[in-house]
C-alpha cells in the first residue's frame, strides 16, 4: 500500500473503511500482561501488545474522551460509546469500523470495557497502517499525533489539533483516574514529543474570539444556528457537554447535530473556545435560545471528576463579562442550568455541579444569603427540621433541595412556606411520606441523591463523601465525611446493608445506592 502523507491521513474521511478493515492485522492473538494488574490496565496493556499501540498513548487517549468512564454502555451526544468513545453517527463510523476490525458486535464495543478498549486500539491500528507507519515509528509515541488526530473524527483542522493536543497534554502531565468499577489507574508523566512538523503543518491553530478575546473561535456549521436574535440577550445557561471537548466542537460543526452553544470550556486547564456569535441564536435551551448566551461545559454530570477548579474559574470569568456587557444581574435568576430552562427535558448541569462555589466565583448573588461562601453540608448527626426551623443545617436542606431542581426560594437557614412546598415536592417525587418535614428517611434521599458510581473500600472522592453523609443520616451515627472509604465506612455500610436486608457485602451497587436514595426505612 502506499505510504499517505500523515497530515492528509489525518483529516481523511472514512471512505476507506473497507480497505483499512482489511488490511490491518493484530500483532498477538494473546499479549502478555501483567498479572497485578487491574481489569481495565489489564486491557489497555493486552490491546496495546496486540495491536502495537503504545499503551500511556491509548491511557490519555481513554481519559481525553471520557476520564476512563463508559456510562454504561450509553452514548454521549456525538454518538460516542465507552471508555475509548467509538463513535456512531452519520458521519462517523469509528464503532463499526472496531466491529470489523475486532469480530465483536457493536453491542459488546458500546457495552464491554474491554471490548471497547481493544476496538479503539484497534482502530489506531488501522489508521497507522493505512498512513504507512513503520514498525520503528510506531514505537515512537509521538509520531501518532496525526492518527490521533483523525480518531477524533474532526474535519476542521483547528479542531484536529486541539484534540490531539489534549492527549499529549495528558501524556506529559501524567493522569490518576479511577474507573467506573472503582479501579485506580495512574499514567505517570513523561517527555514526549508529538511529531507535529511538515506532516503536522496541516493542523491549524484555532483563532481569536470574536466576543471574548482570551477564547479561542471555531465556528459551528450554519446549519446548527440562526443568525440574529429575536430577544434581548437577557440571561446565560450553564450545560454540560456529556462529551469531551474536542468532541463537542466537532460535533458542532456537523450539520446533523441540530445543536450548538456560543462557548464551551475544556476540563483540564479551562480553555475556552466560541463556536457561535453572541449576537446570533445558538439551539442550546430550546425556550431559552432566543435570550440565552449557552456555555457548555466538558464532561459528564454523573462523574464530578470533570468539573475542575480551572474550569470553574475560567467559565465564571467568562460568565461575568457577559454579564457586565449585557447588563444581566449576577443572580441564580439570570444565570441558571439547562435543567431550569422552561420546556426542557435535560438535567445539566446535574447535582455535581456546584453552584455556590460558581456564582461565589462570578461575583454575584447565590440567591442564598450566605455570604458567597460554601454551604456545610456534612454534620456529626442530622436534626429533624421543620416549618420555623432555623440554622446551618437548614441552609444544607435548602441547598440540597436546590441542587435536585426543587425551589427554596432563598438559601437562607430559615425553614419557611417555600421550604416547606420545596421538602413537600422532593418526597412525593421520591415515594417518601408527604409530611414537609425534613427526618432521616429525607435527609438520607437529599444527602445521597446524584450519580450512583460503583464503590468499594480504596475509593475516594466526592461520591464517597455523599454516601458517608447520607450513612451518618441513615443510621443514625456519626460516620466521618472525608471522602476515603476506609474500614470505617465499610463497617457503616454493611450495617446499612444488614439493617435494609440487603445483599451484605460492604460494597455500594445499584442496590444499596437506590436504598439510600429511596429513603428506605
Amino acid at each position: 500500500m502506499p505510504r499517505i502523507p500523515l497530515a492528509r491521513a489525518a483529516l481523511a474521511g472514512l471512505g476507506t473503511l473497507a480497505v483499512i478493515a482489511a488490511a490491518v492485522q493484530p500483532v498477538s492473538a494473546a499479549p502478555r500482561t501483567g498479572r497485578s494488574e487491574g481489569p481495565v490496565a489489564h486491557a489497555f496493556s493486552g490491546a496495546a501488545a496486540e495491536y502495537g499501540v503504545p499503551r500511556d498513548l491509548l491511557i490519555a487517549l481513554g481519559y481525553s474522551e471520557t476520564h476512563l468512564d463508559g456510562h454504561h454502555g450509553l452514548p454521549s451526544q456525538a454518538g460516542g460509546y465507552g471508555v475509548m468513545h467509538l463513535v456512531s453517527n452519520p458521519d462517523q463510523h469509528t464503532l463499526e469500523l472496531a466491529s470489523r476490525l475486532t469480530g465483536e458486535t457493536p453491542r459488546e464495543l458500546r457495552t464491554d470495557t474491554a471490548a471497547n478498549i481493544r476496538g479503539g486500539a484497534a482502530v489506531l491500528r488501522a489508521y497507522a497502517d493505512h498512513a504507512g507507519l513503520s514498525r520503528a515509528e510506531r514505537r515512537d509515541t509521538g509520531a501518532w499525533y496525526p492518527l490521533l488526530a483523525r480518531y477524533g473524527g474532526a474535519t476542521d483542522p483547528a479542531t484536529a489539533k486541539l484534540y490531539a493536543d489534549t492527549v499529549y497534554t495528558f501524556l506529559a502531565e501524567g493522569v490518576t483516574a479511577r474507573t467506573e468499577g472503582g479501579e485506580k489507574l495512574t499514567l505517570p508523566a513523561r517527555k514526549v514529543t508529538p511529531r507535529r512538523g511538515a506532516r503536522g503543518s496541516a493542523l491549524a491553530p484555532a483563532a481569536q474570539s470574536p466576543d471574548y478575546p482570551s477564547a479561542l473561535w471555531v465556528p459551528a456549521n450554519p446549519a446548527n444556528y440562526v443568525v440574529g436574535r429575536t430577544a434581548a440577550i437577557s440571561k446565560v445557561v450553564i450545560h454540560v457537554t456529556e462529551g469531551s471537548y474536542a468532541g463537542t466542537l466537532s460535533w458542532f460543526q456537523n450539520p446533523a447535530a441540530q445543536v450548538s452553544a456560543h462557548y464551551v470550556v475544556r476540563s483540564s486547564d479551562g480553555q475556552i473556545t466560541q463556536t457561535v456569535r453572541e449576537k446570533d441564536t445558538a439551539w442550546h435551551a430550546r425556550s431559552g435560545n432566543a435570550s440565552g448566551i449557552g456555555i457548555e461545559h466538558e464532561g459528564y454530570i454523573d462523574n464530578p471528576s470533570w468539573f475542575t477548579d480551572a474550569m470553574y474559574r475560567s467559565s465564571a470569568a467568562l460568565t461575568a463579562s457577559i454579564c457586565a456587557r449585557y447588563g444581566i444581574p449576577k443572580d441564580r435568576a439570570h444565570i441558571v442550568g439547562h435543567s431550569e430552562v422552561p420546556g426542557n427535558d435535560h438535567t445539566d448541569p446535574g447535582p455535581n455541579w456546584n453552584w455556590t462555589y460558581y456564582m461565589q466565583l462570578v461575583g454575584g448573588s447565590t440567591g442564598g444569603g450566605t455570604g458567597g461562601g460554601e454551604v456545610q453540608l456534612s454534620f456529626p448527626s442530622y436534626d429533624t427540621l421543620r416549618a420555623g426551623s432555623t440554622g446551618a443545617q437548614v441552609s444544607a436542606a435548602q441547598s440540597l433541595l436546590e441542587a435536585q431542581g426543587f425551589d427554596v426560594g432563598t438559601v437562607d437557614g430559615s425553614f419557611g412556606t417555600k421550604t416547606t412546598s420545596a421538602v413537600t415536592a422532593f418526597q412525593k417525587a421520591r415515594g417518601l411520606g408527604s409530611d414537609g418535614v425534613v427526618g432521616a428517611r429525607t435527609w438520607t434521599a437529599l444527602l445521597s441523591a446524584g450519580s450512583t458510581p460503583a464503590l468499594s473500600q480504596g475509593s475516594t472522592g466526592a461520591p464517597v463523601q455523599r454516601l458517608q453523609r447520607a450513612l451518618t443520616a441513615a443510621l443514625g451515627r456519626t460516620i466521618t465525611a472525608d471522602g476515603e472509604f476506609g474500614s470505617g465506612t465499610q463497617q457503616a455500610v454493611r450495617d446499612y446493608q444488614t439493617s435494609r436486608s440487603l445483599g451484605v457485602d460492604g460494597q455500594v451497587g445499584p442496590a444499596t445506592w437506590s436504598a439510600l436514595q429511596a429513603g428506605r426505612p
